[in-house]
C-alpha cells in the first residue's frame, strides 16, 4: 500500500544570488527538475558532495529537486527552539505533508503525481551550513548554524530527481511506492 503525501508548496530557487526559493502554484517538471531553478538540469558538475570526482567534472544531476516535510520542519523547529522554519530557508522546491519521517524513506522509492509524471528519491539532504545561516538570520542567533545542522540530522527532506515528466500542483496528492 503506497504512502499518499499532500503537495503543500511548490517552490523555484531562480535568483542566482540566493539558494533560497519563492512560491509557485504549480510546474511542469521536466527531465532535469524545474526550468529555471538553480539544480534544474540532467547533468551537474562535481562539488564538495562528490569528492571522488574531480571538482567540476561533469555527473548525472541526482539533486534535481528537495523535498521536505511539514512534521519534519516543525519537528526541526521544535528541537532547536524557533517557532517555525520555512522551507524557503533551506531551497526546498516541494514541501508535502503526511509523510511524518519522509528524511528516513529509501533511495529508489518513487513518487507517482497524479498527472503520470514520477520523481525517483536519491537519499537524504544532508543539514549544511548555508540554511543554518538563513534560519539564524531570520532570528538573529548565531548559534542556530550548527545547532540546526546537528538537530536537523535524518529529519532536512530528500532530494529526488524526474523520471518522468509531469505537471504538479500544490493539492495534489503523489502516491509514494515503496517497492
Amino acid at each position: 500500500m503506497p504512502l499518499i503525501a499532500r503537495i503543500e508548496a511548490i517552490l523555484i530557487a531562480d535568483d542566482p544570488s540566493t539558494f533560497v526559493t519563492r512560491a509557485l502554484d504549480r510546474v511542469a517538471l521536466q527531465f532535469g527538475g524545474i526550468e529555471g531553478d538553480r539544480h534544474f538540469g540532467i547533468f551537474a558538475k562535481a562539488g564538495v558532495r562528490q569528492p571522488m570526482y574531480k571538482r567540476g567534472q561533469e555527473i548525472m544531476n541526482r539533486r534535481q529537486l528537495s523535498i521536505v516535510s511539514v512534521e519534519e520542519l516543525q519537528g526541526i523547529a521544535e528541537r532547536i527552539g524557533v517557532d517555525h522554519i520555512k522551507p524557503e530557508w533551506l531551497g526546498a522546491n516541494l514541501v508535502v505533508s503526511g509523510v511524518p519521517e519522509l528524511t528516513k524513506l529509501p533511495m529508489g522509492i518513487r513518487m507517482m503525481l497524479p498527472s503520470g509524471g514520477g520523481l525517483v528519491c536519491e537519499g537524504e539532504n544532508e543539514p549544511c551550513s548555508g540554511p543554518g545561516r538563513i534560519i539564524a538570520s531570520h532570528y538573529n542567533d548565531s548559534l542556530l548554524t550548527k545547532l540546526f545542522i546537528q538537530k536537523a540530522q535524518q529529519a532536512r527532506g530528500i532530494v529526488a530527481y524526474v523520471e518522468r515528466p509531469g505537471e504538479i500542483r500544490v493539492g495534489d496528492l503523489a502516491k509514494i511506492h515503496m517497492e
